[in-house]
């Protein structure tokens, strides 16, 4: 079976200043501060909210 594609995802901007659900999903992605990186599956959902705080992270795929 094909190994699940994971996503290595780093804040590189802070959430201050900007909507409140942008602060809720990063939240939700497992970030919070500057320089946090966390390790995702590669899903549609989880794609949706990186695309809303694109701007606010940098993403890795592996």
């Amino acid at each position: 079976m094909a190994e699940a594609k994971t996503l290595h995802i780093t804040q590189v901007r802070s959430q201050i200043g900007r909507p409140a659900d942008q602060g809720k999903t990063l939240k939700a992605l497992g970030l919070g501060k500057i320089g946090r990186t966390v390790e995702q599956a590669d899903t549609p959902s989880i794609r949706g909210m990186i695309f809303k705080v694109k701007h606010l992270v940098e993403v890795v795929e592996d």
